[in-house]
């Protein structure tokens, strides 16, 4: 299930890296569960709607975004979570709510994306390796991570999953976020790309929900 929501305008400037701010909303909007430390089975797009200058970006009509759950509970923990405080950050409060079921995907393919796909990995030594729209290897992390979160969701693997970025997307780049954790900064750089999904109706339907890469429980690889 999709929820699109739609905030009221912002009453002041907000910095372009407001990522956390609104990962931390929509844990707050969940409320105490038992899925927050575990596998993230949804996902969230950026806001969209902004003026950007140089001190960052504003919503003086508001801003819109939308936020996807596998699972219909989880959504339902969402949807009262909005209702009971609406409240979001400077000034912004989220003022609808519209619910979308999932769509037919036996025909679908092209995704475009809500947000920056990211792609990490941990290596033996303990560093991390991360991995970019032009890396072979890729596809096939991207798919290792949907059919991780299929097993996790109950789902059986799908043999015929293929996941790959539309290299003919000409305007295809990397994105630099600077996600703020407590008092740390973490830096990160994630895929600005569509992507092509070959494989079952379902596993389709499933990653559009969850989305797609890792991290998509702080806001990277929503699908739209």
């Amino acid at each position: 299930m999709r929820i699109h929501i739609t905030t009221t305008p912002s009453k002041q400037t907000i910095d372009f890296n407001h990522l956390h701010l609104l990962t931390g909303t929509i844990h707050k909007w969940f409320g105490k569960n038992e899925f927050h430390d575990s596998i993230s089975l949804y996902s969230f797009s950026n806001l969209t709607g902004a003026k950007a200058s140089k001190k960052g970006l504003d919503f003086p009509n508001g801003a819109s975004f939308f936020i996807s759950c596998w699972n219909n509970e989880q959504a339902k923990l969402l949807i009262t979570g909005i209702q009971n405080d609406p409240e979001m950050f400077f000034g912004m409060k989220a003022s609808e709510i519209i619910l979308q079921e999932n769509p037919e995907f036996s025909t679908k393919s092209d995704f475009q994306i809500g947000s920056p796909i990211y792609i990490q990995r941990n290596l033996e030594n303990g560093r991390k390796k991360f991995y970019y729209f032009d890396d072979k290897e890729s596809p096939d992390l991207l798919a290792e991570t949907l059919t991780a979160k299929m097993i996790n969701a109950g789902l059986a693997e799908d043999k015929t999953l293929r996941i790959t970025f539309d290299q003919n997307y000409h305007r295809k780049s990397t994105k630099k976020i600077d996600y703020k954790k407590g008092s740390q900064i973490i830096k990160i750089r994630a895929s600005w790309c569509p992507i092509i999904i070959q494989g079952k109706p379902e596993t389709k339907e499933f990653a559009w929900n969850v989305g797609i890469g890792n991290s998509t429980g702080i806001g990277f690889g929503a699908l739209k």
